[in-house]
């Protein structure tokens, strides 16, 4: 497999555009204030299952063959990916089996389930997510649809990229940075094809949490280097073992940076959501604000496209870091 291309993206837009929903690139002035940068927010936490992921799986799944969507799907995610697979392949009426941590937030196997799909739970620690996929697959002939590391699905990705910058280019702007929530590196890819394409000299940030910066540091390394096993952060989604083959290969490409940031930043990056964007993020969904806000980069004078990437948030987590915690 080799990593998309711009036109790659474009094909996935004009045919996923049944299945996502166009999300609004948001503003206020109390973030411009914060960083001195016009900032503007993309929120797929307003997506279709509540997050990005909409539309890696509509494009992998609309690419698959009659025959291939009658067998149907097996996907292994820790909750985004899960629900978005599990939507798209109802609405294209395709069976899906969903392999899960067993940690993963109730809130996000609650939405899985809701979709009609059957889930498959599995120990984030002892357990292999892709060999339980795979042998699930092979069982009855399935297809896997992995949740980053697919041309189809980083393409799909991508088109939120197409969307920054048409949004951008209709205020007669162009992004001079972005910042993008990473874990397997689908989603900063996809929206780095797209925004260099119509800025080139755009800087790219992938955003992770401290402990899981597999992304910087295999950047630093010059090769895919993997996590330590057991290490936890509030951004369950953003815990991925090391960054997609892929993804890697396009973030060398295009001179893609990466930064981590800590969970105390992620709540305060929340709050700050909340209360000024009136927008409801995961941990995972608000790593790019965070590292924004934490002042990871200099971004004084400049336009900056930040991804808030996803909303799934158990609510009782959620009312925790609203009033401090």
């Amino acid at each position: 497999m080799t990593p998309p291309v711009l036109s790659d993206l474009l094909a996935a837009q004009r045919r996923i555009a049944p299945f996502v929903t166009e999300t609004p690139l948001l503003r206020c002035d109390a973030l411009d204030a914060a960083t001195g940068a016009r900032v503007f927010v993309k929120a797929e936490n307003l997506q279709r299952f509540g997050a990005f992921k909409a539309r890696g799986a509509a494009n992998a799944l609309a690419l698959l063959s009659p025959q291939e969507r009658a067998k149907g799907v097996v996907a292994f995610s820790s909750g985004n990916h899960a629900a978005a697979v599990a939507g798209q392949a109802k609405a294209m009426g395709v069976s899906a089996i969903i392999v899960m941590p067993s940690d993963a937030p109730q809130a996000k196997i609650a939405n899985t389930q809701a979709m009609g799909a059957e889930i498959v739970l599995y120990d984030r620690v002892r357990e292999d997510r892709e060999a339980i996929a795979r042998d699930l697959a092979a069982e009855a002939g399935r297809s896997v649809v992995p949740p980053f590391d697919h041309p189809h699905v980083i393409a799909g990705q991508g088109t939120a990229g197409l969307e920054i910058a048409e949004q951008l280019g209709r205020r007669g702007l162009k992004a001079d940075a972005a910042l993008v929530c990473t874990s397997g590196g689908g989603l900063v890819a996809g929206i780095a094809l797209a925004l260099k394409a119509a800025a080139p000299r755009c800087q790219v940030w992938g955003v992770e949490p401290e402990g899981h910066d597999d992304f910087a540091r295999s950047l630093q390394a010059r090769e895919r280097v993997a996590n330590p096993s057991g290490v936890r952060s509030i951004c369950d989604a953003l815990m991925a073992e090391k960054i997609g083959v892929l993804p890697f290969a396009v973030a060398q490409d295009l001179g893609i940076m990466a930064v981590a940031v800590r969970d105390q930043d992620v709540r305060e990056a929340m709050r700050f959501a909340f209360r000024h964007l009136r927008l409801v993020l995961e941990p995972g969904g608000a790593a790019a604000l965070a590292a924004l806000l934490a002042g990871k980069m200099d971004v004084k004078g400049q336009v900056v496209a930040v991804t808030a990437s996803g909303g799934n948030v158990d609510e009782a987590l959620f009312a925790e870091i609203l009033t401090g915690g």
